[in-house]
Order: C-alpha cells, then structure tokens, then sequence
C-alpha cells in the first residue's frame, strides 16, 4: 500500500514537467465537394483556454465535440484534450497556425491543407441538385422564372435533411411556387419555380443551394466492433451569373402592362364622392408602381393603398367637388422587354357633371370715361337731379322694406350653407392645405364625412383659422 502510495505521489510531482503543444489534423486531406470534414486539436497541458471557433476554410461549423485523455509515458502523467470541429469545405484551403493560451504561454498549431475535388462525372449520385434559369441577360426589373429541381433516385434513403436556399442579394422575388413532385423512370424529382426581378444593373449571382442529406452507414467503435451510424453529406447545385442592362433614362418600369379607370358614376351632388378604380395588368415590376393620385384644382382627391395581387394591381381614388371637373388621364410609361423600345399606355379623361353646383360669379368690367364724354355726362345729370331726387326718397323707403325681408332669407340660406356644414367646411378649407393646422382639421373632417368617425374638432383653433382666412 505504502508503495502504491509513492508512485501516484511521484507521478503527479512528474506531472508538471510536461512540455505544452498543440497539433492540428483532419480525418482526410482530399475530399469530394460536399463530404463532411473533420478538424481536429490535440492539445496537451494542465490549464487550457479553449479557442471559439465558429468558421473553417470560410464555412460555418456545423458541430463540436470535446475529449479528454490522461496519459502515463516513462513515468510521467500527461493530460490532453481533443478538440473537434465537422464542416464541408467548399473549395480546396489552407487552415492556418491557431495560437492556444497553455498554462499562461501561447503554443502556436501546425496548418493543415484540404484539397476539394468536384464529385466524379462518371459517378452516378443519389441525389443531385440544381439551379437552371428561362434568361440570362435582363433589364432592371424584367421578370423572369428560376427553378430549382432536386433529383433522388427512388432506391435511394434518406434519413434526414436540410435545405439551405441559395442567397438572392440584388433580386425581388415576386413569387414562389409551391413544390412540384414527379417521378421518372429512375428519379423522384421536385421542381420550386420562383418569380424574380433584379433590382440593379451590373452582374448579379445567385449562390450554390445546399441540401444536406443524412443516411445510414457503419462504422468502428473504439472497441474495433462494427456499429450502425448515420453520416450526412452535402450536395450543392451549380451557380448562375446575370448580366443585367439598365433601362433607358426616365423609365423605371420593365416588362409589359395595360392600364384601365373606370369611375362609379359621372354624374353627383356637390360635395358627393365619385370613386374610380384603376387596374394595371402585365408582367414586370408592378412594385415600382407610384400612386396614381393627381391634383386637380378645386378638387379634394384621396388615394388608398395600392393593392398588387399577382399580375394585377389596383388603385381606388375618390373625388369631392362643387362644381364640374374632369379627371385626367392615368398613364405608363414602360420598357418593353421584347421589343426593346419605351411605350406608353394610357386611360382617357374622365367628365363629371356636379348638379347643384355653385356657380362662378361673372366679372363686372368697367370701362374708363374720356374728359369730354364726362362733362356732358355732368350737365346731364344736373336736369336729372330734381327728379331723381323725388324717386330716391321713394325707392330709400322701398329698399329699406325689402332688406328687411331680405335680410330674414339671406340669414336663412346662409344657415343652410353654414360652414359649420362638415362638406361645407372641408370645402372652403381646402384652398389653405398648406397651413398646419387647416391641415388637421381638414384630415378630422375626411374622417368624419367618410369614414364615420366622430372627431370633435377643436373650435379654437377652428375659430381662429376662420379669422385667419376670412371664412364665413
């Protein structure tokens, strides 16, 4: 007992003068595109800062493991780690020299090269997949369809998998269809279509797609004995390269549309919406679409949300107003990506008659007297003076009867057309837009008159604009 007692004292005093390393290897330095690697460290040493490895060869690692050993070699205990890390290289690299902190000192690893070699064309794989598009040279944005179709043949397992879609930096996707599945004589295929549009002019690439695929196989324990495993395996499609032409100036839209308005009626009350539909059809980018909203003097115009649905978009734009107006034409300019040349579609205008509209007071012009055609004016009116004279007292009593009268109408109609009317109101507001605070009231009001909402406005301020603006 004593014995056993000095040796474990002598091998641990030992202990310690055990010189640190680190050396680095992988499980093969040649492998096929998509074959799994595995990086790993050896580090030998009491106190060891593990490093944070998160890639290799620019790849992400896809896990870790750790393993500890102790050793006794002439007398003398060592402790090591084994550190791993699985990963699949995507072209052939080199993993530099990484510098561990051992008991307070930095040991430095030896690099390790990994030759990549594309999957044998003679090789008849289980799965294959790939990227395969209707165009390579485009406009900004022209559509076109890119499809993915991965291949499994139909005696081929596949425990697990896991997709990694290609990266589509500088594109619109439009749409994505969803997965096509068939069979052939030999293959189980699946085909996703989607819809895309490049966004800027210049060379633009679309990324490998990766389909990791795990399945059954064997392999040695650590006793030497053969045990069922499950080994994953990365399959990558080819890259595509676009080349991408810019449109010709002042035009944004590519492809090719048909516009049409259609208006709910063309004839309304004053201060009665009228409400058009615009529907723009096509292939291309009907996402760069603006607002087809115009201004029209006198005229209070509000747009809704564009609303795109496939090929098709739509714009609801209503109309207010007193009196008659016509609604302009909506129209498109756009690239035509067939024949090459810049088109225009176009609606025609739109006449709304507005019953009950307040008519424009007529302009009283007034033309400048000569001299001499006043002073015979002047001995005119002297003979006249006597006899108006007379008629005036009688029509100053008429007068003042009727304005009495008129007085009691007047303030009746001005009740009727009161701007404490809501549609009165927003209409005498609307010349002053511009101005904050008319802005806010005007917003109110909409909501009020045609959502149904029922904001109070606030009557100081409202008070204080109408003095403002001089409103009645």
């Amino acid at each position: 007992m004593n014995t056993i007692l000095k040796l474990l004292f002598l091998l641990l005093i030992t202990s310690h003068g055990v010189e640190a390393s680190v050396i680095a290897k992988v499980d093969s330095k040649k492998v096929e595109l998509g074959e799994m690697v595995t990086y790993s460290l050896t580090i030998v040493g009491e106190d060891v800062t593990r490093p944070n490895i998160q890639r290799l060869c620019d790849n992400d690692v896809i896990s870790t493991s750790s393993q500890t050993n102790m050793q006794i070699i002439n007398g003398k205990v060592s402790k090591s780690y084994t550190l791993s890390y699985k990963f699949v290289p995507q072209k052939s690299c080199k993993i530099e020299p990484l510098e561990i902190e051992i008991n307070s000192k930095l040991e430095a690893s030896n690099a390790v090269e990994i030759e990549v070699v594309p999957v044998s064309g003679t090789k008849d794989s289980d799965f294959a997949l790939t990227l395969s598009s209707d165009k390579k040279e485009l406009f900004v944005g022209e559509a076109f369809d890119l499809t993915l179709t991965f291949k499994q043949k139909s005696n081929a397992e596949a425990v697990d998998s896991k997709f990694t879609p290609p990266e589509l930096k500088g594109f619109w996707v439009k749409s994505e269809s969803k997965p096509q599945r068939y069979e052939d004589a030999k293959y189980i295929i699946t085909k996703i279509i989607y819809t895309m549009a490049p966004q800027r002019a210049g060379e633009l690439i679309v990324t490998k797609a990766q389909m990791q695929i795990a399945s059954r196989s064997s392999g040695a324990d650590s006793w030497g004995a053969w045990i069922p495993t499950i080994k994953w395996k990365t399959y990558f499609s080819n890259e595509l390269t676009f080349d991408v032409k810019p449109l010709p100036s002042g035009v944004t839209l590519a492809g090719s549309f048909s516009i049409n308005a259609t208006v709910d009626k063309t004839q309304v009350d004053a201060n009665e919406p009228a409400n058009v539909t615009i529907e723009v059809q096509g292939s291309g980018n009907l996402e760069d679409i603006k607002s087809f909203k115009p201004n029209i003097d006198g005229v209070a115009v509000f747009d809704e949300k564009i609303v795109i649905d496939g090929a098709k978009l739509t714009q609801k734009i209503t109309f207010v107003a007193e009196g008659d107006f016509v609604i302009p034409s909506f129209s498109l300019n756009y690239f035509d990506t067939k024949t090459r040349d810049v088109k225009t579609v176009s609606t025609k205008e739109i006449a709304l008659n507005v019953k009950n509209s307040k008519q424009k007071e007529s302009l009283n012009i007034q033309r400048e007297v000569p001299k001499a055609e006043q002073t015979e004016m002047l001995s005119t009116e002297k003979q006249e003076n006597s006899l108006l004279f007379v008629l005036f007292l009688l029509g100053l009593v008429c007068g003042i009867l009727i304005m009495i009268f008129k007085g009691k109408m007047s303030f009746k109609r001005e009740q009727k057309s009161s701007p404490k009317e809501p549609k009165t109101l927003l209409m005498r507001l609307l010349p002053f837009k511009d101005d904050a605070e008319v802005k806010e009231i005007i917003e109110n009001l909409e909501k009020n008159i045609y959502s149904n909402q029922n904001i109070q406005l606030d009557k100081k301020v409202l008070n204080k604009i109408k003095n403002r603006y001089k409103i009645l």
